[in-house]
């Protein structure tokens, strides 16, 4: 099935775009003194010494990605994730419409593009000064928003999954959505 074949090249772009992003802007923060003397110099909230922070923990995301010439990087590249989130969830609603032989969306769609929205509003978002304690809560809201909606539309495609689960037993590893379910 082409779908299929679309969810998951677009699934693998979802995995591997934001974790190479993410590690451009750690490494920024880390090496900054390359960029030192050039239009590039790193600000000086944005650096960072050695540091590992899978396992030590000593730097945020937000700390490497929401200063100059980082969020240069992060930004657009985050944006380009939550469009990718959003041709993700159209395409498991249409599959799901497909073998369900369904006109109506499914909610796990709403949830789905409302979560890429999210993480679009934090892109924009992040990095911005205010001293307002709203706009502070503004963006945290934001952000845990993304998230709630992100884990709701996953239960609700995996529960969409299973409910179909012996329609799609040819097209679909078993071993995956058993692994998705857990």
């Amino acid at each position: 099935m082409d779908q299929i074949k679309r969810i998951r090249k677009i699934s693998i772009w979802v995995f591997f775009l934001p974790v190479i992003v993410l590690n451009l802007c750690l490494l920024i923060s880390v090496n900054y003194i390359i960029f030192e003397n050039t239009i590039f110099q790193v600000d000086q909230l944005g650096r960072s010494g050695f540091t590992v922070p899978y396992i030590d923990g000593s730097v945020s995301i937000s700390r490497t990605a929401r200063t100059f010439p980082a969020y240069l990087i992060f930004k657009p590249g985050m944006i380009l994730t939550a469009f990718l989130l959003i041709k993700y969830w159209i395409a498991n609603n249409n599959m799901a419409k497909k073998i369900n032989n369904k006109e109506k969306n499914y909610r796990f769609l709403i949830f789905g593009v409302g979560s890429a929205i999210f993480l679009i509003a934090h892109s924009i978002f992040l990095g911005v000064k205010f001293d307002y304690d709203l706009y502070k809560f503004f963006r945290r809201f934001i952000l845990v928003a993304f998230i709630i909606f992100e884990i709701i539309a996953q239960a609700l495609l995996v529960i969409t999954l299973f409910k179909i689960k012996d329609k799609i037993s040819e097209i679909i590893n078993k071993k995956i959505l058993m692994l998705k379910i857990v």
